[in-house]
């Protein structure tokens, strides 16, 4: 067993991987986590070496900073003018997998405030390669699965058409924690409150997922959300549903303390309010300027005092949350079997597109049959061990 609760191939069989990326350059998640796959876990040519070969490359932009030509020359793989070309050679199927990296580049962003990346486009173009050889391999795809509900949902059912496996979220449930706690597997749980910073739409996405994958451990498994609701400013302190109590224990974790009323520190905090069918409640709040991390606080029926911790993620090169991220592919790709839920990414995207359009809306509570998304998952964390040494991203 791996770190994060991975399991890592035995065999020496080194898999073949074709990616479609927005953009390659220094820091990108195309950088992060194909790079890993070139240099090492550690990004220096001295850590674990994955079981994957990157064979060949789409690039969908190329600036001027662009890295994919260099490390193309350097390493031996195959830039592409089309994903088709990356997956297919000579009429046959090329590689065993497929990673899709649409995070980054110049693209435009909707009135809701979402980055419109071509996701949804590197999927299509992907099966119709599949398609032109009658076959089909394992495929990740970055963070979320579109920016759209309708869009995410499509993927996922086109996909289990297929039974091609399919995997897709954020690294931030696999990395470390601080303290090493996890929701107890059948917890009946009440409420989870967790914290976030930056962005509502990349970074927002992040802290769902972390939300999720506490609440998808309650006793019952998960049943799908009823309601989703974003509030903004004074109405956050004022919101129904949330215990303050929950919000300390979070705030508590971080490795920078509040050291003033948190109502006096955020100007403009944002409430993302998510009410599941069975009952338990989660708030995600983003509070920046004060707030740099992730952290949730849970609580359980009968259980007198919350339980809390930070998401931890190291923000120096080599980035090492990364590296678990791409040991679930690496799983994926060598047992044919996602490492984690998809249902998790459907369920964490399906929300945020809700939310976002809440907040457009003046913070409007919006009922979501559509997420009435029932799955049981087997995946656990553990604790992924020693932070590799890291310099700071400023220094680089």
């Amino acid at each position: 067993m791996g770190a994060a609760g991975l399991s890592l191939p035995c065999s020496p069989k080194t898999k073949r991987v074709a990616a479609a990326v927005t953009v390659y350059t220094h820091n990108s998640h195309a950088d992060v986590i194909l790079s890993r796959l070139l240099q090492t876990e550690t990004l220096d040519g001295k850590g674990r070496r994955p079981r994957l070969e990157l064979t060949g490359i789409y690039v969908d932009e190329l600036p001027s900073n662009d890295l994919s030509r260099k490390l193309a020359d350097r390493h031996g793989f195959r830039i592409h003018n089309s994903i088709q070309d990356a997956i297919v050679d000579k009429g046959k199927l090329a590689v065993d997998s497929v990673l899709l990296i649409g995070e980054h580049g110049n693209y435009p962003t909707s009135e809701k405030g979402q980055e419109l990346y071509p996701r949804k486009r590197f999927f299509d173009e992907t099966l119709a390669a599949f398609d032109s050889v009658g076959k089909g391999v394992p495929i990740f795809t970055d963070k979320h699965l579109s920016h759209d509900w309708s869009e995410a949902k499509a993927m996922y059912d086109r996909a289990r058409m297929r039974k091609i496996p399919l995997m897709a979220g954020s690294s931030v449930p696999l990395t470390w924690r601080r303290p090493a706690l996890d929701v107890s597997r059948g917890a009946r749980l009440e409420e989870i409150t967790a914290v976030s910073y930056h962005t509502l739409y990349g970074y927002g996405f992040h802290a769902l997922e972390m939300a999720q994958c506490l609440a998808e451990r309650r006793a019952g498994g998960e049943t799908g959300i009823r309601a989703v609701r974003c509030l903004e400013g004074e109405q956050v302190w004022q919101a129904d549903g949330f215990d303050r109590r929950l919000l300390d224990a979070a705030l508590s974790r971080l490795s920078r303390p509040v050291t003033e009323p948190i109502e006096r520190a955020v100007k403009l905090p944002v409430l993302f309010q998510i009410e599941y069918l069975d009952g338990l409640r989660a708030n995600v709040l983003t509070l920046n300027p004060v707030v740099g991390e992730w952290a949730s606080a849970w609580r359980e029926s009968g259980v007198p005092e919350p339980e809390s911790t930070l998401f931890w993620t190291q923000e120096a090169r080599p980035l090492g949350h990364f590296s678990f991220l791409l040991r679930g592919i690496e799983q994926m790709i060598h047992t044919g079997k996602p490492a984690w839920p998809v249902e998790r990414t459907l369920l964490t995207t399906g929300s945020l597109d809700a939310l976002l359009t809440s907040r457009h809306r003046g913070g409007i509570r919006i009922e979501t049959p559509h997420l009435r998304i029932a799955y049981r998952p087997t995946w656990r964390w553990r604790d992924p061990g020693p932070v590799p040494p890291g310099r700071p991203l400023d220094q680089q």
